[in-house]
């Protein structure tokens, strides 16, 4: 089942690449959103097979690749990986729906389908040296998608992203590789590392390499210059896949080799994480406030929305953990709609200049389905109750408070900055009189709004009945946060206990 997800994709990669480009019209795109919707199926299958209640890795698959390098083929699903690989199929199929049709159709979904493997690929891995290999495949694809379909500065874009992404690979290899070396039984794979944990300063240097590879991927200030350049050269479902998939390999990566292979490492590094958070927050929100590129601006905002994240994981308590992945759900499906939303008003409009905008929420000649799902994006985005972003941040700072309660207040300022910057986009751009832009503007068909619509049903959902998302996390969360959770306990330190196996805490 586990490597349908990955091979589906993979197959639907080389045949979209076989087909000749004169074979028809549409057909490329047509084959590729048949095998997203397989792969959307298939995610789906997983959330009735999997157990809620088992806090291991279920539903394993394991075959000797080449054992004499440690490679071994080796996936595996728990609830923390689960609801991502759900939203790698929905993301998938929304972003191959909203491609529409491209130039050059054979390779441009070929190579998304690429990417789509990889990313499952990434989320299921449970040897060390294969999640490094589908981290590193998927920029390839990444990067000729931004290179070839990206705007006027792409290739600087792109280069940049794969420069800095390659680094990003070469430290975490330096890691894993000093995770087996150092261990006593020499392995790669993720069950066995964690059953045999290092002595605290060993763990210290290897968090190191780890640390600043993830912290690239994610990105965290001040290694996050890649990726306002990339989400705006890049086209906009590729920036969907970005924002709502690419930067939660980093965020993931956190959870599963931060905070579980070096757990001692990870409560002492706690303090300064939770630091790092804050500044990224902070930055990213200022940086936000004076964008004039609605795009440009939507990519700060996701730079500081995962300095929640970071600092929900320093926490490390069993509802910081429930928040913080939760939030990866939540800032994929927002960020997601709002590019699409972005991008919408860019191919009305012929522009993102918030200075040249105005009016767009007008009912006859605006545009007002997509004035008023962005309205809800920034709303949700914002932390207003009901929506799904104000659970995430409310479970995330609920939780991180009585560890760090400073940084949490200090990343809380975030949400306030969040409402003042996304309030001024709309305002400029939504309300007051139309503008020359606006009333010259070619309106395209409504198909193409049917994603973001899908969305926003979604964030209203989701924010209405959590407990549909965190149902499969609670008890895993709770089981990982244990190592740190006691020792917290045993200092004094107060902690915040949730779900399953809470009461043992």
């Amino acid at each position: 089942m586990l490597s349908l997800l990955v091979g589906i994709p993979l197959l639907g990669s080389i045949l979209v690449g076989l087909i000749p480009e004169r074979a028809g019209k549409g057909l490329h795109r047509t084959l590729a959103l048949g095998f997203g919707l397989a792969l959307l199926g298939l995610s789906l299958g997983l959330l009735l097979l999997l157990d809620p209640q088992e806090q291991g890795i279920q539903m394993a698959e394991r075959v000797a690749w080449i054992p004499q390098l440690g490679l071994v083929y080796e996936l595996g699903v728990d609830g923390i990986s689960l609801p991502l690989v759900v939203m790698t199929g929905l993301l998938v199929l929304i972003a191959l729906w909203a491609s529409g049709q491209v130039e050059r159709p054979r390779l441009y979904y070929s190579l998304v389908l690429l990417l789509a493997a990889a990313i499952a690929g990434a989320f299921l891995a449970q040897n060390l040296l294969l999640f490094f290999l589908f981290y590193e495949v998927e920029l390839i694809p990444l990067y000729l998608l931004i290179a070839i379909w990206g705007g006027p500065r792409r290739t600087y874009a792109a280069t940049k992203f794969l420069v800095y992404t390659a680094v990003s690979g070469i430290l975490l290899l330096i890691g894993f590789f000093g995770l087996s070396w150092l261990s006593e039984v020499h392995s790669f794979s993720y069950t066995v590392l964690q059953a045999h944990p290092l002595p605290l300063l060993q763990q210290l240097l290897l968090l190191i390499p780890i640390l600043l590879g993830l912290a690239i991927k994610i990105p965290l200030v001040p290694f996050h210059t890649w990726l306002p350049d990339a989400h705006v050269e890049a086209s906009t479902p590729i920036s969907v896949l970005l924002a709502g998939l690419l930067l939660k390999l980093g965020t993931y990566g956190l959870v599963r080799f931060g905070l579980q292979l070096l757990p001692a490492a990870w409560e002492q590094a706690g303090p300064w994480l939770a630091s790092w958070a804050v500044a990224n927050v902070l930055y990213g929100s200022l940086n936000a406030l004076v964008q004039q590129d609605m795009k440009k601006l939507v990519a700060y905002s996701s730079i500081a929305h995962m300095g929640y994240i970071l600092l929900a994981t320093a926490a490390a308590t069993p509802l910081s953990l429930v928040g913080s992945l939760f939030q990866m759900v939540s800032h994929g499906l927002i960020s997601s709609l709002l590019f699409l939303l972005v991008g919408a008003v860019y191919a009305n409009t012929g522009t993102r200049d918030l200075r040249l905008l105005r009016g767009l929420l007008n009912p006859e000649r605006g545009l007002p389905l997509i004035g008023s799902l962005t309205v809800l994006g920034v709303m949700a985005s914002g932390g207003t109750p009901g929506l799904v972003g104000f659970i995430a941040e409310f479970t995330l700072f609920r939780g991180s408070f009585p560890v760090f309660p400073l940084q949490t207040l200090l990343c809380m300022v975030g949400t306030g900055l969040t409402a003042a910057y996304f309030l001024l986009m709309v305002n400029r751009v939504f309300f007051g009189r139309l503008s020359e832009v606006a009333i010259a503007m070619q309106r395209h068909a409504a198909g193409e709004r049917l994603p973001a619509v899908v969305l926003a049903v979604l964030v209203v959902w989701l924010g209405l009945q959590p407990a549909w998302a965190t149902h499969w996390v609670e008890s895993t969360a709770a089981h990982w946060a244990r190592p740190v959770v006691l020792n917290l306990a045993e200092a004094g330190r107060p902690i915040t206990a949730f779900g399953p196996g809470s009461s043992s805490l």
